[in-house]
């Protein structure tokens, strides 16, 4: 049975390998922190939401796919988290039985029907959910999930079951079969059946006996040894049916598990925000060639999890541009709005919620991040030095229709150098296609593009009001040669010298 609730083709492969780049997003784009929140404190549920960001979906109908699952879940969370439980369950309860005595056949056999009969109970209960909430659920992969199950799990199928387990117990022995193979030794044992269906007490006492029958003494350890031997050969090929089909069931459920866990991620964090007031939106995708990039109320969701008040959100207009260009003032929220939109990104590529009251994009087929790091003792060369080697990585990895994000890149040097250096490298990545957001103090390097880049760039400014107050907010706006670094240094030290001063000492004193 497959599950098929993030793709409409196939399961969710945890075990798949991450983007190269993925250390380095997690960090700029900290992702840790986004994900501790979906987990709620569940390291399952960690791991699953963060393989399932950074592995993000390539076509617009893949993430739509996801999103109306998604749209189903917050709707119907309570189900969903029922769901979920029981295959927790089955996972966590097949690990109690099979903690021992897996060498020998006997103890394979009896932990088989163990847990056969504690996915039993678990399938039944699910088949119920299904039977009871199918109809409410509108999504493909939903509607056709619990489809499945009413008609994989229907009575008949269960009721089979239900006697096979019965059987397997033995109540009236083992029943099977030999032939007599080199030296008289046995050959080919195969279990039987009884009859099926139940005997009357007539039938019973009227059933033939065996012509050939003999017994064991009770002292006798060789022959029951003997015994044994015959006995795992008869139900060696059952056991192991047995338990290929308990692994099977397993797989099922782990793979439920697995899929669901993304959803249950989605809905921890989503009541997290609507707590705080914050807004969230089924963001709109569309295909790279659309350059499509817009959005209302944009705001970075890991600043907002750190904070107890909400958080500034942008509205942002870029449909068609290849290039954004952010600029202004020191401390004015550019790095928040260049985060919040590589969140914006990863998020909605795996098909959640975007962190906006609207939002809606060109899928990229790749995000990629360059941010300035800070001094490293450790480090065997310079920063600029360290800036090329990461950015000469980058380049080896990305492609046309990526996204790269730019903050403060090549400024460990002075501006003339770094401005060249940068100016080379965006213009041969925008030829080859890539998408970039940069955030920049190089007024040389900004200047530059802004001349030559016309209708494809857009230029943005954090704003600063006339008594040097930040509103966190960022505005369109062509590059200017200051960042108000005098606003921070009258903040920092004016407010050091009040802090300083002594009052004059009176005469009396």
């Amino acid at each position: 049975m497959k599950v098929l609730l993030m793709y409409r083709n196939k399961d969710f492969d945890p075990k798949a390998a991450p983007p190269p780049n993925t250390d380095t997003l997690v960090q700029d784009l900290e992702l840790d922190t986004l994900c501790k929140v979906m987990a709620q404190g569940d390291p399952f549920l960690l791991d699953i939401a963060k393989k399932a960001i950074l592995l993000g979906l390539a076509s617009p109908e893949a993430i739509t796919y996801r999103q109306h699952a998604l749209k189903d879940s917050i709707e119907q969370a309570a189900v969903v988290r029922r769901t979920y439980g029981l295959a927790v369950e089955a996972i966590e309860g097949r690990k109690k039985i099979w903690g021992w005595g897996l060498d020998y056949v006997d103890s394979v056999l009896r932990n088989s029907v163990e847990t056969l009969e504690l996915f039993f109970d678990i399938l039944k209960r699910l088949r119920r959910i299904a039977d009871a909430h199918r109809g409410q659920f509108r999504s493909e992969a939903f509607v056709r999930f619990f489809g499945m199950i009413e008609n994989e799990l229907d009575d008949a199928y269960l009721l089979k079951i239900q006697e096979h387990l019965q059987e397997l117990k033995f109540p009236e022995g083992e029943r099977m079969s030999a032939l007599l193979g080199k030296g008289f030794r046995g050959d080919n044992y195969l279990l039987r059946r009884f009859p099926i269906g139940k005997q009357t007490w007539t039938q019973r006492l009227l059933r033939r006996k065996p012509k050939f029958t003999f017994e064991i003494a009770p002292q006798d350890e060789s022959g029951h040894r003997a015994l044994e031997n015959i006995r795992d050969n008869g139900i060696r090929t059952v056991a192991k049916a047995l338990r290929e089909s308990t692994d099977h069931i397993l797989s099922f459920f782990t793979a439920l598990r697995t899929e669901l866990a993304f959803y249950i991620g989605c809905l921890n964090l989503r009541n997290v925000l609507l707590k705080k007031g914050e807004p969230i939106c089924i963001p709109v995708p569309s295909g790279p060639e659309s350059l499509t990039l817009s959005g209302r109320g944009l705001y970075d969701v890991t600043l907002s999890l750190k904070l107890e008040q909400r958080v500034v959100g942008n509205d942002l207009a870029a449909d068609g541009r290849r290039l954004l260009v952010i600029t202004g003032a020191n401390q004015g929220g550019k790095s928040t709005f260049l985060r919040s939109l590589g969140l914006a990104y990863v998020m909605t590529q795996a098909g959640m919620f975007a962190p906006a009251e609207e939002f809606s994009l060109g899928i990229s087929e790749g995000v990629f991040t360059h941010y300035k790091r800070e001094e490293d003792i450790g480090m065997k060369s310079g920063k600029l030095d360290e800036e090329l080697a990461r950015m000469s990585h980058i380049l080896d990895g990305i492609r046309p229709r990526c996204v790269l994000l730019l903050n403060e890149s090549f400024a460990s040097t002075n501006e003339r150098e770094g401005s060249e250096i940068g100016e080379e490298v965006i213009m041969s990545l925008l030829e080859a296609g890539v998408r970039i957001f940069l955030v920049t103090h190089l007024f040389e390097l900004a200047k530059d593009l802004h001349s030559r880049e016309g209708a494809d760039a857009l230029f943005l400014r954090a704003e600063r009001k006339a008594d040097g107050q930040r509103t966190f907010r960022i505005i369109e706006g062509e590059p200017l040669s200051t960042s108000y670094g005098q606003d921070l240094y009258k903040q920092i030290f004016e407010g050091a010298k009040r802090a300083v001063e002594v009052p004059p000492v009176s005469a009396s004193q």
